[in-house]
């Protein structure tokens, strides 16, 4: 099984998980290949980035989704459009937790796999 992350970027946020206010994010998109068969997951992490060295990921606030699941392999044509979309994933899944990701404030530079 080989599992990368496609994308991963941190951003500023907020929500409560735990009783324990979160003012980071960080979101990725994961690709999952095993056996001919490739999943791709949009997922968020919740922090609390206490101030501005504080990137201690905690993992009671960690939601994802598949987006996509079929036999094949990577793409990068599809990663693409994954990512064309992946906002508005990202929107959704955080919007069930009463949580919001601040996109047009990033915590430092994304990466990509």
């Amino acid at each position: 099984m080989a599992t990368i992350n496609v994308y991963e970027q941190y951003f500023a946020a907020e929500g409560t998980f735990s009783d324990v206010p979160r003012r980071g994010a960080l979101v990725m998109l994961i690709a999952d290949s095993c056996d001919g068969r490739i999943r791709y997951d949009a997922a968020v992490t919740f922090f609390p980035h206490r101030d501005e060295e504080d990137y201690a990921v905690s993992y009671d606030a960690c939601f994802e989704k598949t987006i996509y699941e079929a036999k094949g392999r990577r793409s990068r044509k599809k990663e693409q459009a994954f990512l064309e979309k992946f906002q508005d994933v990202i929107d959704e899944i955080a919007a069930e937790h009463d949580a919001k990701v601040f996109w047009d404030n990033p915590l430092r530079e994304a990466r990509r796999g």
